[in-house]
């Protein structure tokens, strides 16, 4: 009998859209970590293919805004223009994920360009989980 190891794929931006969907907060931002801790170890050349293809609705407005900021904003550290999809995403009302008085502060200060034009306000150290 041969038992058959499938190869390392990273999570992708596409993928972690499909966990997100009816998972709860806690789950959603360990998920979140997981992506960005497999996205820091890619080589930079192969990381926008992590970015690249449009997440299915998660079923939250705010979660699917923030893949596409999230999209956007790693894809702008890497010195690359964002994934086409991410344009048509944004809040009409502003989005606090982590809504404490001093963590509202934070992120309205240190929320990272391509988070703040889409309405989610989330402070950078916040995205620094890895």
């Amino acid at each position: 009998m041969t038992d058959r190891v499938s190869p390392y794929e990273p999570l992708t931006l596409e993928r972690l859209g499909a966990l997100l969907a009816g998972a709860d907060e806690a789950r959603r931002w360990r998920l979140v970590a997981e992506f960005l801790e497999e996205y820091r170890w890619e080589p930079v050349d192969s990381r926008i293919d992590l970015l690249s293809a449009e997440p299915v609705p998660t079923g939250d407005e705010h979660w699917d805004v923030f893949l596409a900021a999230l999209a956007e904003h790693l894809s702008a550290k890497d010195g690359r223009g964002a994934p086409q999809w991410v344009e048509s995403r944004s809040l009409r009302r502003f989005w606090f994920p982590f809504n404490t008085r001093a963590a509202r502060v934070d992120a309205m200060v240190h929320a990272p360009a391509a988070f703040r034009r889409r309405g989610v306000y989330v402070a950078a150290h916040e995205l620094n989980v890895a």
